[in-house]
């Protein structure tokens, strides 16, 4: 077949439709944006302590003192913590002194300072009492999981990024055979839909069932948009659109995320919320058109003829009398559907192929590693989040310069490069001003961002149309697999940790945990109360 871009120049690259299908294709990517860091707004979890009933009739210097001091387990400060001379003592978010002793040493008139150490302590058997400073409600405080449940709270971070993998291999094959078009609307009343029914889930297995199906729709959303743009559009236009105008859109949606939350505290609000751009993109099913480079190598010649000639006639320019018709165009390539096998049947695209995944499997890591470490920084999360999300917004626009003059792999190379170090001298800088911190964090997230940026264009440019879905959603794929790792990172954590001496202080050992298990693999009496500690839990699948 002749060059696609020759076939359609008599277009042009910027007439009202250029024009008005990359405005629409912008805004349809609000919703993915909105939903891309939901996990962290959603399952927050609060500073937390054992909830001491008002019946006890106690003093308040025994309520006060109910809940014990743990020394250098936490890295981070909340308003129960103090420090002296680098030792670092916050309150005990799972335990507490045993009640019925307690209230009996405040009925004698007992100071607790002289018999606190004396006391044994139990569990959180009341439940748990939340700081409700910056958040009234989140899924973790409304099915309490922390502690014991604290297992369930990655593994619904994980689900969500299960379903963002799941949705790019399936929706790049689907794709490839039925259209751009469908599987974008799909993708988007998928997320509207499971967003509103999220408001109402009554359970935490629901919950996460949900979330399952909001990662499919979400990432989905994203992909076939960046592909339909990039195949609509031609020569510099198609370069503004996928390394720019497109990435700036969609952190638009992540940057209107901090403020929806911060105006609405309770997350059944909050994820109502969200579903309203999704529902708001769906009339624009009538002025959003399928790909026409992807008619064509369908062999659907006379649908992309009346699709070009319609756009031509937007244009106000004439084309070419049955230009598809014509010698110019031979019988499309194959009618016959690819998918993903293909992209391992050769030589060529198996290597290209290999190397792809492992780029976009390490970038995703280090972005999403990045952001669940957010929640160490001080300061409010949603003035945080918004910093990390608006940071994306210079990152893309230097990517466009980058893509438009330079090379991909040596821009690729020099930005992710620049995003490592910087992360690097993070850990050289933890007992710095957190403005430093922040600094050095907002400067890997940018090096990180350029990378992303340039490896979306240059998987695009590399794969051919009559895969390219299914290659850019591998690609996702891959993405998404280090998603899936990156939320369990956090339960690596050991700094500002004492020093375990025996097998038991390591905390509960990693075992196989199924999301119907709510009992740990040893036993609370196994393991002293104060080094119950989560390490990583491994989920059964």
């Amino acid at each position: 077949m002749q060059d696609y871009e020759e076939l359609v120049s008599f277009l042009g690259t910027w007439g009202r439709f250029q024009r008005r299908v990359f405005l629409l294709l912008c805004l349809m990517a609000i919703p993915g944006g909105y939903y891309l860091q939901s996990v962290f707004f959603l399952l927050a979890s609060p500073p937390h302590h054992c909830h001491i009933p008002a019946d006890r009739n106690m003093s308040q210097d025994w309520i006060q003192a109910s809940i014990p001091e743990q020394f250098g387990t936490s890295g981070d400060l909340n308003s129960n913590s103090t420090q002296q001379v680098g030792v670092l003592s916050e309150r005990s978010s799972c335990s507490r002194y045993d009640l019925d002793q307690v209230q009996n040493l405040s009925a004698l008139g007992l100071s607790p300072e002289f018999v606190l150490s004396e006391l044994k302590q139990e569990d959180c058997k009341d439940g748990w009492t939340y700081s409700t400073e910056y958040y009234e409600s989140t899924v973790v405080t409304e099915f309490n999981l922390v502690c014991s449940e604290e297992w369930k709270k990655p593994l619904s971070s994980l689900a969500y990024f299960l379903g963002a993998l799941c949705g790019s291999f399936i929706s790049g094959q689907i794709s490839d055979r039925f259209g751009r078009k469908p599987v974008v609307f799909g993708a988007i009343t998928m997320l509207s839909i499971s967003s509103i029914a999220l408001a109402f889930a009554p359970s935490w297995p629901v919950f996460t069932l949900l979330y399952f199906l909001i990662g499919m729709g979400q990432n989905s959303s994203l992909i076939v948009l960046f592909v339909l743009g990039s195949e609509i559009q031609i020569g510099s236009t198609r370069i503004l659109f996928s390394s720019l105008c497109l990435p700036c859109t969609w952190v638009t949606g992540m940057m209107l995320l901090p403020g929806s939350a911060y105006l609405v505290r309770n997350w059944r609000h909050l994820s109502l919320m969200m579903a309203v751009p999704g529902l708001a993109c769906i009339p624009l099913w009538w002025q959003i058109p399928e790909s026409p480079r992807w008619l064509i190598s369908r062999g659907r010649l006379r649908e992309a003829e009346l699709l070009l000639s319609s756009a031509a006639l937007e244009n106000k320019v004439e084309p070419p009398h049955g230009f598809f018709l014509s010698d110019n165009c031979e019988k499309a390539e194959s009618k016959k559907s690819l998918g993903f096998l293909d992209l391992l049947r050769t030589s060529n695209i198996r290597h290209t192929s290999f190397i792809l995944w492992f780029v976009w499997f390490s970038l995703s890591l280090s972005y999403y590693g990045l952001a669940f470490n957010m929640s160490s920084l001080s300061g409010s999360p949603f003035l945080n989040y918004f910093l990390v999300a608006a940071i994306e917004l210079p990152a893309y626009s230097v990517n466009w310069l980058v893509v438009s003059r330079c090379p991909r792999r040596y821009s690729y190379i020099g930005f992710t490069l620049m995003g490592a170090v910087a992360l690097l001298l993070i850990q050289i800088t933890l007992h710095s001003p957190p403005a430093l911190s922040l600094s050095l964090v907002l400067l890997g997230k940018f090096g990180i961002m350029i990378g992303i940026g340039v490896s979306f264009v240059h998987t695009g440019e590399l794969s051919p149309t009559v895969i390219r879905n299914t290659a850019m959603s591998s690609c996702a794929t891959f993405s998404r697999a280090g998603c899936c790792v990156s939320p369990y990172l956090m339960q690596l954590e050991t700094f500002r940790k004492p020093y375990p001496d025996t097998i038991q202080e390591m905390g509960q050992i990693q075992c196989f945990r199924c999301p119907w298990a709510s009992m740990s693999c040893l036993k609370d009496d196994e393991i002293p109360i104060q080094h119950q500690i989560m390490g990583l839990e491994t989920v059964c699948a």
